[in-house]
C-alpha cells in the first residue's frame, strides 16, 4: 500500500521539505533516500522483499539544528504511519516507567488512525447521501413512521413483549388509521420534502436547528493497562448483546451533517479489514524517530545513579531495530520493515558510546552542522511559516501592521548568533527568545496604540540589546 509520498522522487521530498527547514541538506537527502528506497522495495518480488531491510538513519547535530522538524514535517508530509518518541522516557525491563515495545504499540495505533481515515474518506460519498435523507426526515418527518421503532427500551423487552407480539386491537387500530390516511396527503409531504432537499443542496438551511438521533457512546468505560498494551473496553466484553444506544441532540444542520457523516461512514467500512491493512501498513511504511538517542549512552564511565537503566534500555531497543514481532491489541506486529531514525546532539556522549550492536544498527550516519548568521537570516524570513510572519500576522489580529527593515532583521541574526556563540548554543531556538525579547513592549502596550503602522528598524534592535550582548558572564544565567 505505498502512499503518494513514495512515489516521489528524492528531490521532490528535498524540495518539499526545504519549504519548512533552512540548510541541513545531508540529512534531507538521507531521508529522502530513504523514503525512495521503500517505494523501489514495494516494486519487487516477494522473496526480494522479504530480504531487503530498511537501512536506518543515525543524525548527529547541536540541539535546536532541524532534527525534530525534519521528523515533523516528515510526518506531515506522510500518509504513511509515523510516530516520534524519546529515548529517555523508556527503562529497562524489571523498572518502573515505559516499556520500549510501545514505542510499536504507538506506531500501530496511528496506523490505525491513518488507516481508518482513508476508508471513512472513500465512503464519504455513499454517507453523504444518506445523511441527507436523515437531515430531511428530520425537517418533514414521513406520515409513515411507526411509533414502534422508538419502543424497545432495553434488550430484554421483546422477550417481555412476548417477541413483539401485538394485540388483534392494536393491528384493528392501526389498519384503521392506514386506511384514513389520504394518498394526496403523501403528495403534499413528497413535494415537501423534495423542496427542502433543493434548499439543503443549495446550502439555504445551514443554520437551521434540528433534533437528530446520534449514538450514544459512554465515556471513560476504558480500562487501560498501559505497560501491557493491554486496554479493555467493558462493553466488547457482552460484544453486540446490548443495543446502540441512542440520544436526542439538538444541532444546526451544518453540524448535524458532519456528526451523521462520520457516523454513517463508520458504519459502512469493514473494521476487521481496516486492522488488517493497519497491521500490514505499519510493518511495511512504518517510520519511527527516536530523539535523545544520546541521552542512553552511558559510554565507559562507571554505571551509577541514573546511569543504571541506560545500557538496559539500549539493549531492549535493540530486538526492536533488529526485527522482532511485538504483541498489540490488534495482533502480532513484525518489525523487520520499519524504518527507524535516531537523533540526538551528542555533546558529552560520542556515536560510539552507544553498545556496538546498536551501532551497527543505523548504518547512514548525518551530521548536521550548526546554524551560521546566514542561515539565521533565512529562517526568519524565507520558510512558509516564517517567525517574522508569524508575529507580524499575531500583531495585524489587533489592527497594527508592524514591519521589519532588512537591516533589523540581519541585526537579529547576528544578536542571536552571538548569543549562541557566546552562552549556550541553542540553535535556532535562540531566535524565538531574541523576537520575543524584542516585541515585548508591544505586545504588552498594544491595545492603547493610536499608529496603525510600526517600522522596526536596526536602531531598535541595538537599543532593546545593548545591555544583555556583550555581559558575558552574566548571560551565561539567562537563557
Amino acid at each position: 500500500m505505498a502512499s503518494k509520498v513514495y512515489s516521489m522522487t528524492p528531490k521532490e521530498i528535498v524540495a518539499e521539505l526545504d519549504k519548512y527547514i533552512i540548510g541541513q541538506d545531508e540529512a534531507k537527502k538521507s531521508v529522502a533516500i530513504a523514503l525512495r528506497n521503500r517505494y523501489r522495495r514495494s516494486l519487487l518480488s516477494e522473496e526480494m522483499r522479504e530480504e531487503i531491510t530498511p537501512k536506518n538513519i543515525l543524525m548527529m547535530g547541536p540541539t535546536g539544528c532541524g532534527k525534530t522538524e525534519i521528523a515533523r514535517r516528515l510526518a506531515k508530509l506522510m500518509d504513511a504511519p509515523f510516530v516520534k518518541v524519546e529515548a529517555t522516557k523508556f527503562t529497562e525491563v524489571g523498572y518502573v516507567g515505559r516499556d520500549v515495545d510501545s514505542m510499536v504499540r504507538d506506531l500501530v495505533e496511528a496506523s490505525m488512525r491513518v488507516t481508518k481515515q482513508k476508508k471513512l474518506e472513500e465512503k464519504y460519498n455513499i454517507a453523504d447521501e444518506i445523511v441527507e435523507e436523515k437531515i430531511v426526515e428530520a425537517i418533514i418527518p414521513g406520515k409513515n413512521k411507526k411509533p414502534a421503532a422508538s419502543k424497545s427500551r432495553s434488550p430484554f423487552d421483546f422477550i417481555m413483549n412476548s417477541g413483539g407480539y401485538t394485540s388483534q386491537k392494536q393491528q384493528y387500530i392501526d389498519s384503521q388509521a392506514e386506511k384514513g390516511e389520504a394518498p394526496h396527503e403523501d403528495n403534499d409531504v413528497e413535494m415537501a420534502r423534495q423542496q427542502v432537499r433543493e434548499q439543503l443542496r443549495q446550502g439555504l438551511l445551514e443554520e437551521q436547528y434540528i433534533e437528530i438521533e446520534v449514538v450514544d457512546t459512554p465515556k471513560g468505560n476504558q480500562l487501560d493497562m498501559s505497560n501491557e498494551g493491554m486496554s479493555i473496553a467493558i462493553g466488547n466484553i457482552f460484544g453486540n448483546m446490548m443495543p446502540e444506544k441512542t440520544k436526542k441532540k439538538n444541532c444546526k444542520v451544518k453540524d448535524a451533517r458532519k456528526i451523521l457523516r462520520e457516523q454513517e461512514a463508520q458504519k459502512l467500512i469493514d473494521m476487521d479489514v481496516v486492522t488488517d491493512e493497519a497491521l500490514e501498513n505499519a510493518e511495511q511504511n512504518g517510520i519511527i524517530f527516536i530523539d535523545e538517542i544520546d541521552k542512553i549512552a552511558s559510554g565507559n564511565r562507571m554505571t551509577s545513579g541514573a546511569d543504571v537503566s541506560r545500557e538496559g534500555v539500549q539493549r531492549d531497543i535493540l530486538p526492536i531495530v533488529e526485527g522482532s514481532v511485538i504483541n498489540t491489541k490488534y495482533g502480532p506486529v513484525k518489525t523487520d520493515h520499519i524504518l527507524f531514525i535516531g537523533a540526538g546532539a551528542f555533546h558529552t556522549a560520542k556515536p560510539t558510546d552507544l553498545i556496538p550492536e546498536l551501532q551497527g544498527r543505523f548504518p547512514i550516519r548525518v551530521e548536521l552542522a550548526s546554524l551560521t548568521e546566514e542561515d539565521f537570516i533565512n529562517i526568519l524570513t524565507v520558510p512558509e511559516n516564517a517567525l517574522i510572519k508569524q508575529h507580524k500576522a499575531l500583531l495585524e489580529t489587533e489592527g497594527v501592521e508592524v514591519e521589519f527593515t532588512e537591516a533589523a532583521i540581519k541585526e537579529i541574526a547576528t544578536i542571536s548568533f552571538l548569543m549562541n556563540e557566546q552562552t549556550e548554543n541553542i540553535g535556532a531556538r535562540r531566535l524565538h527568545t531574541v523576537l520575543e525579547k524584542l516585541l515585548e513592549d508591544i505586545s504588552f502596550n498594544i491595545p492603547e496604540m493610536e499608529q496603525e503602522k510600526l517600522v522596526i528598524d536596526e536602531e531598535y534592535v541595538k537599543e532593546k540589546f545593548q545591555e544583555t550582548i556583550h555581559k558575558e558572564d552574566l548571560d551565561r544565567f539567562i537563557l
